[in-house]
């Protein structure tokens, strides 16, 4: 476990703020990416993590076996999904949903395992994943802005 494993809701919501002002109030819907919901029950079965986190069973057991979760199994053999599996899974697809390839996010969660010295390699790797995501913001906004342009040469309206 790290320190970042501690933070609670309300640190990750102060953290989100420190770094991002122009986001305060942070916008409920930002938080639901990073959070689990409050009710969320001790186990869930593989169908019921599924149905959560919107990936397909067959997912989840990819991600256990190239070890990027580590599940427990129930009395029965089921797996069962516990809340620090499930904040994992949140992670993990939230970092897919950014371009991510699977073999970084590995690396970045062999790092967090090899323990807080290797803090400043995952911060390069995250600032890294960043620039990438801002270049990818940057060509969607002028993609976006093309379409807009040939949309109004159309004769019709970009807005919505």
């Amino acid at each position: 476990m790290n320190a970042t494993d501690l933070l609670t809701a309300p640190d990750r919501r102060a953290a989100i703020a420190a770094h991002h002002p122009e986001l305060e109030p942070v916008d409920p819907d930002l938080l639901c990416l990073l959070e689990l919901p409050d009710d969320l029950p001790e186990r869930l079965s593989i169908a019921e993590a599924a149905e959560l986190t919107g990936l397909t069973a067959h997912t989840l057991r990819y991600y256990e076996r190239i070890g990027l979760l580590d599940v427990r199994r129930d009395s029965a053999g089921y797996r069962s999904y516990d809340p620090r599996a499930m904040a994992r899974i949140v992670f993990i697809s939230r970092l897919r949903a950014s371009g991510m390839p699977i073999g970084t996010i590995s690396h970045y969660l062999e790092l967090v395992l090899a323990g807080d010295h290797t803090a400043p390699e995952r911060l390069a790797l995250m600032q890294e994943h960043r620039a990438r995501i801002q270049q990818q913001l940057r060509d969607l906004q002028l993609a976006l802005a093309v379409t807009d342009y040939k949309i109004t040469v159309y004769g019709g309206t970009a807005t919505p």
